[in-house]
C-alpha cells in the first residue's frame, strides 16, 4: 500500500505543480482585483499540498518522527511569512512572496531527503532571511539617501572581495568565503547587491563619457578581483549585470558591443591563465572522455536527469546522493531525477516569473534609481537561475552558483531574500507614486470642474442680463 501511494503521489506533486506554474502567468492577464485574490490564495493551497504530500512520501519512506516535527515548524513558517507580509505591507506583490515561499520549500524539501542536518541550517538562515526581508521594504521605503552614497557601496563592497581573494581558503579550486562557527559565509553573495546599487547610483548622477568611464573603471575592479579569486561564476553576474545595467541607463549601443568584446578577450585570456578553467571546459565538451579528471560530477547530473524522465524516478526512489555536493551546486539535477522534468521546467518558469514581476517593476517605476536597482536585481537573479542550470545540463560550463532560495547555502539564502525584500520595497514605492498621480489627477478634475462651474453660472449671469437690457 505505502508503495502506492508513494507510486501516485509523484503524479499528484507534477499535477499540483503544473497548476501553480500555471497560476504565476495566468495572474498577469486578470483584469480584477478580486479574481487575482482568487489565484493568489490557491497558490498558497497548492503549495501547502505539494509540501504536504513531499514530506508525507518521505515520512512513509524513512519513518522518522523527526520529518514531522521539521514539516510542522515549515508549515509555521510559511504561514508566517504570508500572513505577515499581508498585514505589514498591504500593498506588497503577493505573487512574489508565494513564489519565494514556494521556492524555499522545494529546496527544503530536496535538501531534506538529501541531508537532513543540512536541511534544518537551511531553514535556520531562512528564518533570518525572512526576518531581514521584512525589515528591508520599510528601509527602502523610508530612506531617500540611499542614491548618495556612491562609492560608499563600491568601497565596501570591494574590500570585501579584496579580503576573500587574501585571506579565505581555497576550495574546489576556488576562494568563496570563511567558515565562522560551523556556517559559510561567502561576501560575494551580498557584494553583488551593492554592486548593483553602486552602478545604479553612479549611472542616474550622470551618463556622459567620463562618468561611464569612471565606474566602468570600478566595475572591471570589483570583476578583476573575483576572477583573481577564482570565482567565475560570480565575476561573470556582475560583468553581465554591469552590461545591462549600463546599456539600459545610456542607451548607447556601442558601451554593449565594447563591453561583449572585452568579456570576450577575458574569457580567452583566462582559459589560457588559469587551469581550473580549462578543466571545466574539458568537462563542458566531453564529461565522459573526462570522468576522472573533473567529468564525474556533470556526467552523473546527465545521467541523473536522464534517468528521472518526464516523470521522476518518485521521491526518495532515485540515487541523487551519487552526485557530488548535490545540495548545492546540482540540486536541480537531484530534483530532475525524483520529481521529473516536467516539475524542473516548472520550477524554472516559477523562476522566470519572478523576473517578470521584476521587470515590470523597473518598467513602471518612475525613479531613476529604483528603475536601475530593480534592472539589476531582477538581471543578477536570472543570470544566476541560468548559470546554475545551464551548467547542471552542460548547456554551458559549470560556474558553480547555486540556484536562488532552492541550493543548500546560508549567503546565497539570505542575499535572495534580501534582494526580494529589496523589491518588494520598490514595489510599494510604485504603488506609492500611483497613489500620488492618482490624488493629483483627482484634485486637477476637482478644480477643474470647479472653475468649470464658475464659469457656467458667470455665463448663465450674462446671459439672463443681456435679453433684459434689449427688452428695455
Amino acid at each position: 500500500m505505502v508503495n502506492i501511494i508513494i507510486e501516485l503521489s509523484k503524479y499528484i506533486i507534477i499535477f499540483l505543480m503544473t497548476a501553480y506554474t500555471f497560476s504565476c502567468f495566468s495572474i498577469f492577464v486578470q483584469e480584477y482585483e478580486e479574481s487575482e485574490r482568487h489565484i493568489l490564495i490557491r497558490q498558497n493551497i497548492l503549495m501547502f499540498l505539494i509540501h504536504f504530500m513531499a514530506y508525507m512520501v518521505m515520512y512513509l519512506k524513512a519513518g522518522e518522527q523527526k520529518l514531522i516535527v521539521f514539516y510542522g515548524c515549515q508549515v509555521v513558517y510559511f504561514i508566517a511569512v504570508i500572513v505577515l507580509y499581508r498585514i505589514i505591507y498591504p500593498n506588497v506583490s503577493s505573487l512574489i512572496v508565494n513564489n519565494m515561499c514556494m521556492l524555499i520549500s522545494i529546496g527544503l524539501i530536496m535538501i531534506t531527503r538529501l541531508e537532513f542536518a543540512d536541511a534544518v541550517k537551511q531553514f535556520i538562515y531562512a528564518i533570518v532571511g525572512a526576518v531581514i526581508g521584512l525589515v528591508v521594504p520599510v528601509i527602502i521605503r523610508k530612506m531617500k539617501t540611499l542614491i548618495d552614497w556612491t562609492y560608499i557601496y563600491a568601497g565596501v563592497g570591494f574590500a570585501f572581495l579584496c579580503l576573500v581573494a587574501v585571506f579565505a581558503a581555497t576550495s574546489g579550486g576556488a576562494k568563496l568565503g570563511f567558515t565562522i562557527a560551523g556556517f559559510g559565509v561567502q561576501p560575494s553573495e551580498f557584494v553583488k547587491i551593492l554592486f548593483v546599487f553602486f552602478v545604479a547610483a553612479s549611472l542616474q548622477k550622470s551618463t556622459d563619457f567620463k562618468n561611464v568611464l569612471i565606474t566602468t573603471a570600478i566595475a572591471a575592479a570589483h570583476v578583476l578581483i573575483l576572477v583573481l579569486s577564482t570565482d567565475l561564476g560570480a565575476a561573470l553576474i556582475f560583468f553581465v549585470v554591469y552590461l545591462v545595467m549600463l546599456y539600459v541607463a545610456t542607451r548607447q549601443p556601442l558601451y554593449a558591443i565594447a563591453g561583449i568584446g572585452a568579456g570576450s578577450v577575458a574569457a580567452m585570456l583566462g582559459y589560457r591563465l588559469f587551469a581550473h578553467i580549462k578543466v571545466r571546459v574539458s568537462v563542458w565538451k566531453d564529461p565522459f572522455a573526462s570522468y576522472n579528471e573533473g567529468g564525474y560530477q556533470v556526467a552523473q547530473s546527465l545521467f541523473a536527469i536522464g534517468t528521472g524522465s518526464w516523470f521522476g524516478m518518485g521521491l526518495m526512489q532515485g540515487s541523487p546522493d551519487l552526485i557530488p555536493v548535490a545540495e548545492s551546486d546540482f540540486i536541480f539535477a537531484a530534483i530532475a531525477e525524483e520529481m521529473g522534468l516536467i516539475y524542473a521546467l516548472c520550477l524554472i518558469l516559477i523562476c522566470v516569473s519572478c523576473y517578470v514581476m521584476f521587470l515590470n517593476i523597473a518598467m513602471e517605476i518612475r525613479n531613476q534609481f529604483y528603475k536601475l536597482v530593480a534592472l539589476g536585481l531582477g538581471t543578477c537573479y536570472i543570470f544566476q537561475v541560468f548559470l546554475m542550470i545551464g551548467g547542471v545540463t552542460k548547456f554551458i560550463p559549470s560556474t558553480g552558483v547555486t540556484l536562488p532560495l532552492v541550493s543548500y547555502g546560508g549567503s546565497s539564502m539570505l542575499s535572495t531574500m534580501i534582494m526580494f525584500g529589496i523589491i518588494q520595497g520598490l514595489y510599494i514605492v510604485r504603488e506609492d507614486e500611483v497613489e500620488k498621480r492618482e490624488l493629483k489627477r483627482a484634485r486637477k478634475e476637482r478644480v477643474v470642474r470647479n472653475e468649470t462651474g464658475r464659469t457656467s453660472k458667470k455665463n448663465k449671469t450674462k446671459f439672463e442680463e443681456v435679453p433684459k437690457q434689449r427688452i428695455r
